[in-house]
């Protein structure tokens, strides 16, 4: 693989951050390398960052890049090689009734209490559970790349006037269970940031989003979904390797990791088709997914769902 002074990004400028308290694991230093100034990197630059390690967070680009510790390994799926295992899969059945939009980055106070629930419930403590309204649409609502919103929600057929006054219900839509900001690369999607309904018994909604991404990125003909850095002492950044094949960046060099054993009845086609309905045309995105928006039928399910 080539280095990181042989791509073509003259223009940015790379600094070190001073160490700061690290996020996932404990009484560790972290630092991170900082791509600048933000505004140059577009989605080809950015698609290049992302294959050397580098991530975002709202318009702050960066990778882990620690004195004493390399235990984040940037990690991608394999799309048109993954193998689905049979936990996923009946994740899949059970949420595969939800109707899926695609939308340009946007605001709204429905998704703000979303996240703020999601927050409470799965990450106390940890920083994110309290962020104003400020920092949470600079986290996910600020991009210099195609990134793409997508709202997941229960079905309406609109018949129901008592569900119309339920909360989470808007302008007559399906109560919102999950909504997911993905970036869309040259090679394949970058899943920046999942949060979803935590007090919906027994759901797998982030598995489920998981297999939602891998499928659209097969539709849209790429190879790979970034799922960001695992850590593999770290159980909330460790599941990332349930998805296989899974490569890690390592010593420059994306590589297969090892992989758990999977039933050999597993295979790549076991999911059936995602269902996406067109939602508000995304104005930045690039012509692949717009393609993909304007002719939603190409990923409709085969059962009949119309876009």
């Amino acid at each position: 693989m080539s280095q990181l002074n042989d791509i073509p990004l003259t223009a940015l400028h790379f600094y070190l951050t001073a160490p700061y308290p690290c996020s996932y694991l404990p009484d560790i230093l972290a630092r991170s390398q900082v791509a600048t100034p933000a505004l140059l990197i577009s989605t080809p630059v950015y698609s290049e960052l992302v294959q050397h390690g580098f991530r975002r967070s709202g318009t702050y680009t960066y990778r882990p890049h620690c004195d004493n510790c390399r235990a984040c390994v940037p990690l991608r799926i394999s799309a048109k090689e993954f193998s689905v295992n049979r936990s996923q899969r009946r994740a899949w059945k059970q949420h595969a009734h939800l109707d899926a939009t695609l939308h340009p980055l946007q605001d709204s106070a429905e998704y703000y209490d979303l996240y703020q629930r999601y927050q409470r419930a799965r990450h106390p403590d940890g920083g994110m559970d309290n962020d104003d309204r400020e920092s949470y649409q600079s986290f996910l609502l600020q991009s210099h790349v195609d990134t793409l919103l997508v709202e997941f929600r229960e079905p309406c057929d609109g018949t129901d006037e008592a569900a119309s006054q339920v909360a989470g219900y808007q302008d007559r839509q399906g109560v919102l269970r999950m909504v997911s900001v993905i970036d869309l690369l040259g090679d394949g999607l970058s899943s920046v940031y999942t949060f979803f309904d935590p007090d919906l018994p027994g759901a797998s909604l982030g598995v489920y989003n998981v297999l939602w991404q891998i499928e659209l990125c097969r539709k849209l003909n790429l190879d790979f979904v970034y799922l960001g850095y695992w850590i593999a002492a770290n159980r909330k950044m460790a599941y990332k390797m349930q998805y296989q094949p899974a490569q890690g960046l390592q010593d420059g060099s994306w590589r297969l990791l090892d992989k758990p054993v999977l039933s050999p009845v597993e295979g790549p086609d076991m999911m059936k088709p995602l269902a996406v309905r067109p939602g508000q045309q995304p104005e930045s995105v690039g012509p692949g997914i717009r393609k993909t928006v304007a002719e939603s039928h190409v990923i409709n399910a085969a059962e009949g769902k119309s876009a």
